[in-house]
């Protein structure tokens, strides 16, 4: 019994380190594709606990990060997360240099309804977004028939997103 938990657990973290690495790579290839450059470097902003106490997104090393090309920014990325019908889905938003949202991609989708959601031509609605503005479901973005909640979860997320990076950056934080 010993051997079969021990090799539960062997899974479990090993499936944990491949999805982690999947994940990543999708990442790479999606900042690599936008900003057209094969390499880069990222680096996780230090918030105080201060002003992060005041933002809609709370910012952490592990969800957003500077995108570093060359010893220059380049960009930011913030990985999130939304709630669907039952549960949560990965996404990214791209922002170039001059905080517009250059790309949104959903990353891991884990219901079987509502996967719509990650269609390129639904989230190119986002690309060219700047911060300072606040997207309004079936004027700004369209709904989609069967992924109500998802796009619903998916547009607060974001506009929080947007909210967020425009007081960090009024505040000297990028």
């Amino acid at each position: 019994m010993k051997k079969i938990i021990a090799m539960f657990f062997i899974v479990c973290i090993s499936s944990g380190f491949t999805a982690s690495k999947r994940v990543d790579a999708l990442i790479k290839k999606e900042i690599t594709s936008v900003f057209k450059i094969e390499e880069f470097t990222k680096e996780s902003l230090h918030i105080s606990s201060e002003i992060n106490a005041s933002l809609p997104i709370s910012i952490n090393d592990s969800n957003f990060f500077k995108i570093i090309h060359n010893n220059a920014t380049i960009g930011y990325y913030y990985f999130g997360k939304a709630y669907g019908k039952a549960d949560f889905f990965d996404f990214i938003v791209i922002f170039d240099k001059e905080l517009i949202v250059s790309k949104v991609k959903v990353i891991t989708y884990r219901e079987d309804h509502g996967g719509e959601v990650g269609s390129k031509r639904w989230l190119k609605q986002f690309e060219g977004t700047e911060t300072t503005k606040e997207l309004a479901y079936q004027q700004d973005i369209a709904g989609i028939s069967g992924a109500t909640i998802s796009v619903k979860s998916m547009l607060n997320e974001v506009n929080k997103l947007l909210k967020t990076v425009t007081i960090l950056s009024n505040k000297g934080q990028l």
